[in-house]
């Protein structure tokens, strides 16, 4: 499971039992899920951690692509940082700079990348205290190794 979404079986015991407090369990209407809760959050985060489409989730968890959508739709609010307030006396504040590669259709914006498909990458900032974006950069190439 550590390869998979960077979670040890301890931290997604944690993190399941914050999506059920969130209510992801209940279904307002029609059909129940084909997936437990738990492979619903793994679908999730092994989404978000692995950059894999839904067409090749679908088949490792026996569901199809449009299910993996659903799951991700539902599930993916829930799976988020909730903001951390700030401390009033905070002078100085510290900064998350990352960068990340976005999957893109447009072949004007994105470029063929390590990963084999067409993606821009975007670089972020992002304040430490609130976890809010601060920044985000022009998205540039998928084969920009470093983007400035």
């Amino acid at each position: 499971m550590e390869t998979f979404i960077g979670l040890r079986v301890t931290q997604f015991q944690r993190l399941l039992k914050i999506v059920q407090e969130r209510g992801s369990n209940g279904t307002l209407r029609g059909r129940p899920w084909s997936l437990p809760l738990a492979e619903r959050v793994l679908v999730v985060a092994m989404y978000y951690r692995t950059n894999l489409t839904m067409r090749q989730l679908g088949p490792l968890f026996g569901v199809s692509s449009s299910t993996v959508c659903r799951v991700i739709q539902r599930l993916g609010p829930l799976l988020a940082l909730e903001p951390v307030s700030r401390p009033a006396d905070a002078a100085d504040r510290l900064w998350i700079v990352d960068g990340t590669l976005v999957p893109a259709r447009d072949r004007s914006v994105g470029a063929s990348s390590r990963n084999y498909r067409f993606s821009a990458n975007v670089q972020v900032i992002v304040d430490a205290d609130t976890r809010l974006v601060v920044a985000a950069g022009r998205p540039l190439p998928g084969a920009t190794a470093d983007a400035a």
